[in-house]
């Protein structure tokens, strides 16, 4: 049998939830040490012969009476924990979730709350590189739809989606992939951004831009450059060979910004095949 103290040696592996609403990210009031009072995120150590997301989801059950919906991996990231006097390494799987149903606390956590992320102070070390990371992506969210109306007055944004859209390459497991945003920022607000998502074809490595945009109210400054140019140089870093992009003829501006940066006109036919339709 192994020693206790052996026992410590190797990191325990634990399963982590990111819930977003309105660029806020739910926390729990811990009811319990280490860090009694402090907020921490739901989650927990894996039971023996659980995988991470299966942890996740019973963590979630048991801590919030709630269903997990959607759930995608965002990384793993190392920290350590404490039991009576030994300190020990973890692994902390973590996932961006997507809950459903009326949160209702057990007795492990006092209180809950969705909070901005520069508000947290977070209990555990694994914990306080997961919100910096969560930093990096959370924008204010109705300045996104803001931004997504003034391209396509009819379109509507999934919180959730753009979330996971912002995964790096291979950091997730979306069909097609994931990628990349790049934000341009007028202080602290959103002024325009642009996405970026690879594919591997039997040809090689491409990928897409979708969703360039840059407020009205902000255009003619040369902030769709740099959303563009940013966009590239991530393709360059990711061993992207091709990228494509579409675009309105009626944009004149950008269409020309497109050519000025090095994009050619295509000669091709593009289709469409509505799959939302009932016909």
């Amino acid at each position: 049998m192994e020693c206790e103290i052996c026992a410590f040696r190797n990191p325990k592996q634990t399963a982590t939830a990111i819930c977003i609403k309105d660029g806020k990210l739910l926390v729990v009031k811990r009811n319990q040490e280490p860090f009694k009072g402090k907020w921490d995120f739901v989650g927990g150590f894996l039971n023996e012969g659980e995988l991470p997301l299966e942890a996740l989801r019973r963590e979630i059950k048991e801590e919030l009476n709630v269903n997990v919906k959607r759930a995608e991996f965002l990384g793993d990231f190392p920290g350590t924990c404490s039991y009576k006097e030994h300190n020990f390494p973890i692994i902390s799987s973590t996932y961006i979730v997507l809950i459903d149903g009326d949160i209702k606390l057990n007795e492990e956590n006092s209180n809950y709350d969705w909070k901005n992320p520069n508000e947290i102070d977070i209990a555990f070390d694994s914990n306080e590189k997961i919100l910096q990371r969560m930093k990096e992506m959370i924008v204010p969210f109705d300045e996104v739809e803001e931004l997504v109306r003034q391209l396509d007055s009819s379109a509507t944004v999934d919180e959730y989606n753009f979330y996971i859209a912002q995964l790096s390459a291979g950091g997730g497991s979306s069909p097609g992939g994931n990628g990349y945003i790049s934000k341009k920022y007028d202080g602290e607000k959103l002024i325009g951004m642009g996405w970026i998502f690879p594919r591997q074809t039997a040809l090689r490595k491409q990928a897409v831009v979708e969703d360039m945009i840059v407020d009205e109210k902000y255009r003619g400054k040369g902030y769709g450059k740099d959303i563009v140019l940013d966009l590239i140089r991530w393709a360059k870093e990711n061993g992207v060979e091709v990228i494509e992009l579409t675009s309105n003829p009626k944009r004149i501006a950008a269409n020309e910004l497109y050519k000025r940066v090095g994009f050619k006109l295509h000669p091709t036919n593009h289709y469409l095949l509505d799959l939302r339709s009932n016909d």
